[in-house]
């Protein structure tokens, strides 16, 4: 027990003690309450048990404070005092405070820690970055943050399994291998073209190709990272240009996409252990295609009513939730959005069975906060078992001008 710990159980016993020799009625006293006086003079704690107990005693609590005081004879007490309308300020030995301090030094970094509560069950989810290229220092703040939270709740007992979130499905994937496509040809001799920014109103401004450009153009969303370009050599080397060069694109840029993946996830892991963060799971999004999920969830959710067809698409009632507006799950060519994956992996999440679930996400995923709660409100599961926080990614300036931290832009 810490120490005020021991003064309270030792304020108990001076009670039970007071009403056993008849110094006080029995009777259904307040639970006691200490605190640390603002003044050193008037102790290292200080109760006001005997005024609160006046009613029940039916004494003056001034009396009742002296009465108490008088069966506390304890080691680690030097005196007690009763002061102004009736609190007793305590004065502990000092031989107290050090071995406290020496049972902290001795307990190192179990110190605090409480015991495994099997059943408070709480998963955190965090980082969650895409899987096309290193770590920038955005996503570091949010690794830090998550561990620290992880190993805070694991020291207050709770059992806690910390998860993160790839998303190895989807366009940002596609465009991934296909930037590998391009930096291979440009290993072989291509010459790559990137295109300049589009102009305000969206449109794509004329430029210059240059003559005898084998391979144009670098695709738009494609990543320009200079670790693309590794990735590239890396694989040719592996699997050798003359076997890639005999396959056809599609099923060359199929194996672009699998072993990079492979690469950017072996690569994410890597950093993240040397930043001495770890995860207890890895959940592939793509579990949640193969097994169709995403499917099975708007399913669920149309024959629940909460899903309507609008305009070609399925609209999720979101507003009877408290969202702004209703939102697209699947859009009008068949294509789910990234709330329906979203959907389905929270569904997942709830289906596993955790008391509470916190999921750690950057500020710009703002929007989907209400969105992801009301489609588990609508499912029947309780919204508030879901916490989101969010965290601001850091600003960067070199000369006086903002950095973008982007793995697409390299």
């Amino acid at each position: 027990m810490d120490m005020k710990e021991i003064l309270k159980s030792g304020i108990e016993q001076a009670l039970q003690e007071t009403i056993n020799s008849g110094g006080l009625p029995a009777g259904e006293y307040p639970e006691i309450v200490l605190e640390v006086p603002p003044q050193k003079e008037f102790g290292d704690f200080s109760t006001n048990i005997a005024m609160q107990s006046a009613r029940v005693a039916r004494q003056n609590p001034r009396a009742i404070a002296e009465t108490l005081i008088s069966h506390m004879d304890f080691d680690w007490l030097e005196r007690a005092e009763v002061a102004g309308a009736g609190f007793i300020n305590f004065f502990l030995k000092s031989d107290m405070v050090y071995d406290t301090l020496k049972a902290i030094l001795n307990a190192g970094d179990q110190y605090g820690v409480q015991p495994l509560r099997a059943r408070d069950t709480i998963q955190v989810e965090y980082v969650s970055a895409n899987p096309t290229g290193p770590l920038h220092v955005g996503h570091g703040r949010g690794a830090a943050y998550g561990s620290a939270l992880v190993n805070l709740l694991r020291a207050a007992g709770y059992n806690v399994q910390s998860e993160y979130y790839i998303n190895d499905a989807g366009n940002q994937i596609d465009n991934m291998a296909i930037s590998i496509e391009y930096r291979f040809q440009e290993l072989q001799g291509a010459t790559l073209v990137f295109p300049p920014k589009r102009n305000e109103d969206g449109s794509m401004p004329e430029f210059d190709i240059p003559e005898g450009a084998l391979v144009f153009p670098f695709p738009e969303n494609g990543y320009r990272g200079p670790d693309i370009i590794e990735t590239a050599k890396a694989i040719a080397e592996r699997e050798g240009f003359d076997k890639l060069n005999a396959m056809n694109e599609a099923d060359r840029v199929a194996l672009f996409k699998e072993e990079g993946l492979k690469e950017k996830l072996a690569r994410l892991e890597e950093t993240l252990s040397n930043f001495r963060v770890t995860f207890d799971n890895w959940f592939s999004e793509r579990t949640v295609h193969e097994a169709d999920e995403i499917h099975h969830s708007v399913e669920a959710l149309k024959a629940l009513g909460k899903v309507y067809e609008k305009d070609g698409a399925l609209w999720l009632k979101s507003t009877d939730y408290g969202d702004d507006k209703d939102r697209v799950v699947i859009r009008d060519n068949g294509v789910p959005t990234y709330l329906a994956a979203d959907i389905a992996y929270h569904r997942n999440k709830y289906d596993r069975g955790f008391k509470e679930m916190i999921d750690i996400w950057g500020a710009d995923h703002h929007g989907y906060v209400c969105r992801v709660k009301a489609a588990m409100a609508a499912f029947g599961y309780d919204p508030d078992k879901l916490t989101v926080l969010l965290l601001q990614m850091v600003a960067l300036f070199r000369d006086g001008q903002l950095v973008k931290l982007s793995k697409r832009s390299g």
